[in-house]
């Protein structure tokens, strides 16, 4: 999926029929599955095209490029609070993004869940209470 959001969907062949098929109905159905797929899943903000990054709720195309541009000048983000630091990203775009993205082997673990950093003490509260632990 990754790389299949790079694609222009008309050059995409679906078959003998393909120009029977209306394009702009043909992106808008793909930018939907996209969507669905990026909320439901995440994407590793480390990794991520971007391309798959303006699909993330809250995050636009120019909003994309800044994070891929503070990434390559900044390193990997080692928590989702970095976010907050990347060029013109405000708190509305934030609140929207951080529960869609993801940080592997981060600095809180729960970076890589779809937990919203807003319910991190609840989260934290309920594993205390278990007897558990979220930070490593």
């Amino acid at each position: 999926m990754a790389e299949l959001v790079k694609i222009d969907p008309k050059s995409i062949g679906v078959g003998q029929y393909q120009h029977d098929v209306d394009q702009i109905k043909l992106k808008e159905e793909l930018d939907t599955v996209v969507v669905r797929c990026v909320n439901s899943v995440g994407i590793n903000i480390n990794t991520a095209s971007k391309s798959l990054l303006g699909y993330v709720s809250g995050i636009g195309e120019k909003m994309a490029e800044n994070i891929v541009a503070f990434r390559s000048e900044n390193g990997p983000f080692e928590d989702r609070k970095q976010l907050k630091k990347v060029p013109r990203l405000g708190d509305k775009a934030y609140q929207q993004a951080a529960a869609f993205i993801r940080i592997h082997n981060g600095k809180n673990p729960l970076d890589n869940s779809a937990v919203h950093p807003e319910a991190y003490p609840i989260v934290e509260k309920m594993a205390k209470d278990l007897g558990l632990k979220t930070m490593i």
